[in-house]
C-alpha cells in the first residue's frame, strides 16, 4: 500500500505502517552515520544532551556527496544499517521512531523496534542521485568536523522508502524470502 505521511512520526502513524508498505515521507528527518552515532552514544553514556531530540524523529543513515549548484544536497543514498546496530537500541529507547537505511538488522534492534513501536525503512541503494531530488533543504546541525558524517537536518518532500520492519516485528526481508520460495 502507498502511504504519504508527515515526519516526525506519531505513535499512531508508526503503529499503522506494515512491512511492505511504500511510503513517501514529507517533513523533517535527520542524518547520522557511524561516527555521529558513536558520538551520540558516548554523549548518552556521559549524561550529556544529544544534538537531536530523538522523540518521534527519523534518522537516515546517509552521508551525502557535495551539492551541485542549485541543489540542496548531492547524491544521498543509504548506508548499510547494520553498522549502527550497536547504537540503535539505546536511541530507540530514547524515543527514536524511525530509521532509514539498507540491509538487515540485528536481533537486538528488532526487539527495540517492537518494544518502542518504531519502524525501519529501506531506501533504494544505488539511487542516491534520485533520492536527493526529494530533499529540499539540508543543514549541518552537529559534529561539523565529521564532514559527510556530520548530523544534518533534512527537509524532505515525498521521500520514497519501503517499510522493512514494522512496529509489530514483521520483517519484509523474511516474509519476502518465504513468499519467493513458495512460488
Amino acid at each position: 500500500m502507498d502511504r504519504h505521511i508527515t515526519v516526525p512520526l506519531t505513535d499512531e502513524t508508526a503503529a499503522e505502517l506494515c512491512a511492505g508498505d511504500y511510503v513517501f515521507l514529507t517533513g523533517t528527518i535527520y542524518t547520522a552515520r557511524d561516527a555521529a552515532h558513536k558520538r551520540m552514544y558516548e554523549a548518552m553514556e556521559a549524561g550529556e544532551e544529544l544534538p537531536v531530540e530523538m522523540k518521534n524523529n527519523v534518522i537516515y543513515y546517509m552521508g551525502p556527496s557535495p551539492a551541485r549548484t542549485g541543489r540542496a544536497i548531492g547524491s544521498a543514498g543509504p548506508t548499510t544499517a547494520s553498522r549502527m546496530d550497536k547504537y540503535a537500541p539505546a536511541l530507540l529507547d530514547r524515543g527514536l521512531k524511525g530509521m532509514i537505511g539498507k540491509g538487515k538488522r540485528a536481533q537486538e534492534v528488532k526487539e527495540a523496534i517492537v518494544r518502542n513501536g518504531a519502524v525501519y525503512f529501506a531506501a533504494v541503494g544505488g539511487a542516491g542521485a534520485l533520492l536527493s531530488r526529494a530533499i529540499v533543504a539540508s543543514e549541518v546541525i552537529a559534529y561539523d568536523d565529521l564532514g559527510t558524517e556530520a548530523v544534518r537536518k533534512l527537509t524532505v518532500q515525498d521521500f520514497p522508502v519501503i517499510v522493512v520492519m514494522d512496529a509489530r516485528g514483521n520483517n519484509l526481508y523474511e516474509t519476502a524470502i518465504r513468499q519467493y520460495c513458495r512460488e
